[in-house]
């Protein structure tokens, strides 16, 4: 495994009465098996082709050379979308495309957000000669992401023409009419299909996740490499405690029924997962969060949030379990010179890495959660790499549908965000232009 889940104190034995007792762990990880052969069904049927998307190759390379295009030939590269459109590839591409990397390649720029400032200081500051973009909406009639299209449209048509367009306009949706598509249509742009059987939250190993993170000089198929390694443990499972998305499936809600524990605290102590703890808070939330169930999924991040929240999280409601992501760090990154850390209350850093004491402070974090009675889990990495990045994303994706069918919900829907959208058109009408 390219992770090592360790769930020891998540468990009564390990912790005390905060903890899952073994005999409700034992009824919710049986009930985990049907869900397991549902999963391996879906599959074979191709019910649910992001099961079959990470023992793919021929997406991926009818892909490559539009890669190698829009990173060869333009400075800057935007994706424009939200929600599930763009928390994927965000999550990947941050890999490589981390403050003070030296990657090669176009500038990444993810629009998610309709606020009018930053879509003025994006128009403004980037060259339309040079700027390519990618427009993904499944339904292809996202309002944010049409809104934000046709603006950067304009702008682009001003610098370089009509003619000009179809070279920097890529847009993703799914088969059949739309908007997206056609406005596609009338202006000539390339369109990728967008396989409407794949919810926007699962799609990152599909081209919405892939095409921003090749553009970023990630490999993807070491991402689906990943990916298909903690599928096939789970496919594959003997029994459904051989599976680490059915355990922590199970934990989640055991813990909930148990103990009322209503909020899920991911952790992670390495920058580069930034992204990745807000594309899983969508991907709980929204797939879980149906007919009063579910549980409340919480983005920290290692360690500035030991200074921000651990009080709360030591201190206040019993009402969560925490999941920490670490790193082997020890002996990484520079050394703290002797010298000048010369004062003797600089004793316990001196001549110790930076990574020694990232490594030291993820310990003492997990130890002081469950010594405190607060239900934890560690996703320990050796290293993160592009096949690490995929076997946690898989892992956190059927986690997510295994839990949803212990809760008896369905995961792949989210009725109650369209009165949301239908408020907001609502409001747009009131609007004299």
């Amino acid at each position: 495994m390219l992770y090592e889940h360790r769930t020891h104190h998540c468990f009564a034995a390990a912790i005390g009465d905060g903890g899952l007792t073994e005999p409700t762990y034992r009824l919710l990880i049986e009930d985990a098996a049907p869900a397991i052969q549902q999963l391996r069904d879906d599959r074979n049927s191709g019910a649910l082709p992001m099961l079959r998307l990470p023992g793919r190759r021929d997406d991926l390379e009818a892909l490559q050379p539009l890669a190698a295009r829009l990173r060869d030939d333009f400075d800057d590269v935007v994706l424009l979308g939200t929600g599930g459109s763009s928390l994927g590839g965000q999550t990947v591409a941050a890999l490589a495309d981390y403050p003070f990397s030296q990657r090669k390649g176009p500038h990444l720029h993810f629009m998610d957000n309709v606020d009018p400032h930053t879509i003025d200081a994006m128009l403004a500051a980037l060259d339309m000669t040079k700027t390519a973009f990618l427009v993904v909406s499944k339904s292809g009639g996202t309002a944010e992401t049409l809104s934000q299209f046709i603006a950067c449209l304009s702008t682009a048509r001003a610098a370089v023409g009509e003619a000009g367009l179809a070279d920097r306009f890529i847009l993703i949706t799914q088969p059949g009419d739309s908007v997206l598509r056609r406005m596609g249509a009338r202006w000539k742009l390339p369109i990728l299909d967008h396989d409407p059987a794949i919810g926007g939250r699962f799609s990152v190993l599909s081209l919405v996740g892939m095409l921003p993170t090749m553009v970023a000089g990630v490999d993807p198929f070491e991402v689906r490499r990943g990916a298909e390694s903690v599928l096939q443990e789970t496919l594959g499972a003997h029994e459904p405690g051989e599976s680490a998305p059915a355990v922590g499936a199970a934990i989640s809600v055991g813990l909930l029924r148990e103990h009322g524990i209503g909020t899920t605290v991911l952790m992670p102590y390495i920058d580069r997962l930034g992204h990745f703890g807000l594309w899983y808070r969508q991907l709980w939330a929204e797939s879980l969060g149906k007919d009063g169930k579910g549980t409340t999924p919480i983005r920290a991040m290692g360690t500035v949030d030991q200074h921000s929240q651990l009080q709360l999280y030591l201190d206040g409601p019993r009402d969560k379990m925490y999941s920490l992501v670490t790193l082997a760090a020890d002996g990484r990154g520079p050394r703290v010179d002797p010298a000048l850390a010369d004062d003797p209350s600089l004793d316990y850093l001196a001549g110790r890495t930076i990574g020694d004491l990232m490594a030291a402070e993820q310990k003492a974090t997990g130890e002081t959660l469950y010594r405190n009675g607060r239900p934890t889990r560690e996703f320990a990495l050796a290293d993160l790499d592009a096949a690490a990045m995929g076997a946690l994303l898989m892992h956190f994706m059927l986690e997510t549908i295994i839990a949803a069918r212990l809760l008896s919900v369905d995961p792949f829907d989210q009725p109650a965000v369209e009165e949301g959208k239908v408020r907001a058109r609502e409001h747009l009408a009131k609007i004299a232009t």
